[in-house]
């Protein structure tokens, strides 16, 4: 069994090649992808070589971890059949390249409790599951209070926001340097630092992935205050320690999301609590992923880039 992949074969070398994948087995799924998401984030750092060491990383690499498609084939062990819609973050099932994500690819098999079924009806949006998850997993559980300030009008910071008006909490501003990422927001008001005035934050959630941020910060939230660092970063992250003192600033790293995280969320989408429209800027036929990457990450208009796999196998 074969796969038409994007393969990242160095910083900044990009690819669509065919691969072979590995023999599903009764555990297994077997997805036809129609689309892909490009993350900004972490994949942008493997893309310019500034990804730190991480467990399972690696060139050449199947990049992505947002891939929404249908089932094909499934295993006798399964709750899967043939024609569901899938959401799945990714694969490891490729010979000659490493899956540590793995969702860019025309043919994923992937372990059955990997993948979650969605409606058919969220087209590509389907694709944006994980990255709703992961907004969802930051704020959600016990000791955990939704952000009254989100730092990036991204799309992470788009989905804790929407989360949070959805929760029925009072609506969080948003910071953005960006004039051209005011647009967009319903609920909530997107304002450039500069233009707030407020010193008295309690919950501050960074979407921005900033790692010179934090010094910013202090001075904005009241005593006792909690940011939260929900972007990726790359650099170390350092602070000069008086005016984290003088606030008794208080520290969380969200993680990836969970299971859990992931079906709430999905049971959120389909219920219209949560909507996902709006946030997907570009969209790219699969063979000209090696363009759709550079404008993922320069074109500072573009949002969500989705690769559409129609025509590959």
């Amino acid at each position: 069994m074969q796969t038409t992949a994007v393969i990242l074969s160095e910083p900044k070398a990009i690819r669509l090649d065919v691969l072979d994948v590995t023999t599903p087995d009764q555990d297994d799924i077997v997805v036809q992808v129609s689309h892909s998401g490009i993350s900004t984030g972490t994949e942008k750092l493997f893309w310019s070589g500034a990804m730190p060491p991480f467990p399972g990383m690696g060139y050449p690499l199947v990049p992505g971890y947002e891939a929404a498609g249908e089932v094909v084939e499934a295993g006798s062990n399964t709750n899967f059949k043939v024609g569901d819609r899938v959401f799945v973050p990714g694969a490891n099932c490729f010979d000659g390249a490493f899956g540590l994500f793995g969702g860019a690819s025309s043919l994923l098999v992937s372990n059955a409790e990997r993948a979650t079924k969605i409606d058919a009806g969220l087209g590509a949006e389907g694709a944006l599951l994980a990255l709703a998850a992961t907004a969802r997993h930051a704020m959600a559980g016990p000791h955990k209070a939704v952000p009254d300030l989100i730092v990036g009008h991204g799309v992470l910071g788009r989905l804790l926001a929407r989360l949070t008006v959805a929760a029925g909490a009072p609506a969080p501003t948003v910071w953005e340097t960006n004039p051209a990422r005011h647009a967009g927001a319903v609920g909530y008001d997107v304002v450039h630092p500069d233009d707030d005035p407020r010193k008295d934050y309690m919950s501050v959630y960074d979407a921005s992935g900033s790692d010179g941020i934090l010094g910013q910060l202090f001075g904005r939230i009241a005593r006792g205050g909690e940011i939260v660092l929900a972007g990726f970063y790359p650099a170390p992250i350092s602070f000069a320690f008086p005016p984290a003192f003088m606030k008794e600033a208080r520290f969380r790293i969200a993680a990836e999301w969970t299971r859990d995280d992931l079906t709430a969320t999905r049971a959120l989408v389909e219920s219209g609590a949560l909507s996902l429209g709006g946030l997907i800027t570009h969209t790219s036929p699969a063979g000209a992923a090696a363009d759709a990457y550079d404008t993922a990450f320069s074109d500072a208009s573009c949002l969500k880039m989705i690769l559409d796999w129609k025509g590959h196998a």
